[in-house]
Formats: C-alpha cells, structure tokens, sequence
C-alpha cells in the first residue's frame, strides 16, 4: 500500500501543477481527510450494533459449530486455520453478507475476521496467507443479490432492474476464480513468499491452542424458548407474506419480489440472531452491549488508514490525473468492446465506493439505465468491492504495514471482474 499511495500524492501533485488545478488538488486535501473522518464516524454505530450480533452468535455457540463444519471447505483455502477457530465462521458470515449485498453487515464480519486471523499470527503487522486469501477473496465480492444496485437502477426508472443478477453472477465468478489463482500463484512467488510463523506460544513456552480459547462450548437449548422463538419466527414470516400482498397491489410481482429481497434480509437476520441468542438462554442485551463496546474503538483505529487512501484519491480526481488516464485509455478500450463512457466507472471501481456509485448514478442518467452502458456500468458496482477501502479497513483494524501479496491479487481480481462484466453483458444483452 505504501509504494501506491507515494505514487497516488505523486502523480495528482505534479498533474495539479502542469494543468494549473493546485486549487483544486489542495481543496480535494481538504475536503477527502474530513470526508474520510465523517465516514469513519458514520461507522461507529453500524460498528457497534454488528459487533454485538456476532457476540450474541459467538456466546449462543453459532459461530463454533459453524466454524467446525466449514472446516472441510476451508481446509485447503485456509490451512494455516486451527479447527473450529472462529475466524473460519466470522469470513463465512462476512461472504454470505456480500453475496446478499449487506454491506453494513459485511464490513463487522470482515473486521471480526481480521481481528481472529491476527490473533494466529505472530508477525504482527505482516499479512498472513489467511489475511491475504481471505482481503483477495473480499474484494472479488462474490456477489450473488446486488441489493444495492437494483435499488439505485429502479430508483432511476429502470424498467428490469433486476436484470443484472445474471451479468453480476458471472462477473464475480470471474473475479473470485481470479482472486483464488492469483492467490494460489503469488503465495508461491519467492518475492512475496514468508517463511512459516512459529507457533504462538505463552509465557511458559506451551504453544497457545487459541481454537479452545475462542470458541466456547455451546449452552443448552431452552425448550419453552426454541417453541416460542419458533412461533415468532412463523409469524415473521407470515408478516413478510403480507407485506409482500400490500405491495403487490401497487406494483407487479416481480418488482415486489425484488423490493423484499431488497429490504427484508437485513432485519430477517438481526430477528434470528435475537431468537437464535434467546432460545440458547443467551443474556442477548448485554452481550450486545458487551460485545459493541469494540465499535468506537474499532472506528478510530482505522481512520488514519481511511484518510490517507481517501485524500490519495481525491486529489488525484481533483488534479485531472484520472480524466488523462481515461482520454488515454479510452481509444484502446474501444477496440475491445469497452465503451469510453463506462471507463471511469471501471478506473474509480477499485479505489472509491461513494466515488464509484456516484459515477454509475451520472452514467446511467445519461444513457438509461437499461441500456447497453447502463447495465455495463452497473454490473461492475455490483460484482466487486472496492480494493483500497477494503484494504484501509480491515488492514487498519489489525494495523498490517506490509500486506504482502494481497495488492497484486485484488487488482487482478478487479480486472477480471471487469472483463467478466464486459463479456456477460456482451453476450446476455447483444
């Protein structure tokens, strides 16, 4: 991240001087460190609600029994990984999150990752294997319901706004086979290779079994609870059958469905991890309570990271560095297929989110959302996450200083994703 964001204050610098917009460049300065302090900020209460689920999943026994029985799948992917180690159930729930596109449930899971997966290691600082696969394997998305995206194409009148969950399943297939290879390859390159980390060991000598520490026997079941968390269960489904009726009567059946995907997963899951908590005779208020005290710390950890990624950013669309790039890009990207328009959705995708969306909401206006732009552009907001934030964010967490070969890894996956994108909406849409 070092030599990138050098390069990042570098370029927007000397292109701010040679184009005359130091103005410019020292206003985006300004103006992206505030930015990136009110968003770290508007952080802490997602941080802190999401912390205290996963600590009602974690006392109620979840986040164990699914850590042992995902560890068959992950054996291979995350070696390094002890048995039942909660970190293997934190990275699942962070994956099912973006594959939904609950992104404010996301980000906890992700940095409840992180935070596991360091404890495993003894260089701190220093990506792991685990760290590396698990930023790579995040910022391919591995998106299935882009929940966000077919909310802003129907807010901007399209009329099939779903019809990209097709063009993003495939594009994230293309990014996640990407990040996984390059994974595979890099991991092996002497360049980013790092020797082994010794077992951590106690003050005594005797090597730390950190999956015991972590991953506390389940509690008993409380049978009068599970019927009664059953009932609600039962009737929370039937309130989401009628609200599905309601909506039904003033918009077709396709769109209702669309709007429940959208906007009823989030509080589905808060509902089952209360119930789920409750029924296993969980103290669920306090370990809420408990368990998001970590969110304001969480949050200042990782501002300065966010800050120095964020005014990189900014000053180097505010120079017009990002505008000469495209003009210069722009003729060879034709050639294969890729529309000028589209490219600085496909240049800001990787380094800013807001920046990104914004982008996607401009380009859509002004071609339709269901044209052939419209669905290119929003095929790839949906099928991968943004590189830097992700690495800001969950890097700044564990405050990892050298990350070794996840970089090369996320971009390719990003390159891929946009390809991916390219080629799905080239042979889906004509």
């Amino acid at each position: 991240m070092g030599p990138i964001f050098f390069a990042l204050i570098v370029i927007a610098v000397l292109v701010g001087l040679f184009t005359g917009q130091t103005e410019a460049v020292t206003r985006a300065s300004v103006d992206a460190a505030g930015a990136a302090v009110t968003l770290a900020i508007g952080l802490v209460g997602v941080m802190t609600f999401w912390l205290g689920l996963v600590e009602v999943l974690k006392r109620a026994g979840l986040l164990g029994s699914l850590a042992r029985g995902l560890r068959p799948l992950f054996r291979r992917l995350f070696p390094d990984v002890p048995d039942g180690h909660p970190a293997l159930a934190a990275i699942t729930m962070n994956i099912a999150a973006n594959m939904m596109g609950l992104v404010n449930a996301a980000t906890p899971f992700g940095i409840a990752a992180m935070r596991q997966l360091d404890r495993l290691n003894s260089r701190k600082g220093t990506a792991t294997d685990a760290m590396c696969l698990f930023l790579a394997i995040n910022t391919s998305a591995v998106a299935v319901l882009p929940t966000g995206v077919i909310a802003a194409r129907a807010a901007l009148g399209s009329q099939d706004a779903g019809g990209i969950i097709a063009t993003t399943l495939f594009a994230t297939l293309c990014s996640t086979s990407a990040a996984l290879v390059m994974s595979f390859l890099l991991s092996r390159w002497p360049v980013f290779r790092c020797t082994r980390p010794a077992p951590l060991v106690d003050a005594s000598g005797q090597a730390l079994d950190l999956a015991e520490d972590e991953v506390a026997p389940a509690p008993d079941w409380d049978r009068p609870r599970v019927l009664l968390a059953l009932l609600i269960g039962l009737a929370a489904l039937v309130g989401l059958v009628f609200a599905a009726a309601q909506l039904n009567k003033e918009m077709p059946f396709v769109e209702t469905l669309r709007a429940i995907a959208s906007s009823a997963p989030l509080p589905l899951i808060i509902l089952f991890v209360m119930l789920y908590g409750w029924a296993r005779r969980v103290p669920v208020y306090a370990a809420l309570v408990d368990g998001g005290k970590e969110g304001f710390q969480v949050a200042l950890r990782i501002i300065p990271y966010m800050v120095a990624i964020l005014v990189a950013v900014g000053m180097l669309r505010a120079s017009g560095g990002l505008e000469a790039l495209i003009g210069v890009i722009s003729p060879l990207s034709e050639l294969v297929g890729m529309p000028g328009e589209a490219l600085p959705m496909a240049l800001l995708r990787p380094l800013s989110g807001s920046g990104s969306y914004a982008v996607m909401a401009e380009i859509m206006k002004a071609h339709g959302p269901d044209s052939f732009i419209g669905y290119l552009v929003s095929t790839m907001q949906g099928s991968t996450e943004t590189t830097f934030y992700v690495l800001a964010v969950y890097g700044g967490e564990v405050a990892l200083r050298r990350t070794r070969w996840a970089l090369p890894a996320c971009l390719v996956a990003d390159l891929f994703g946009i390809v991916g994108a390219l080629l799905a909406c080239h042979w889906l849409l004509g």
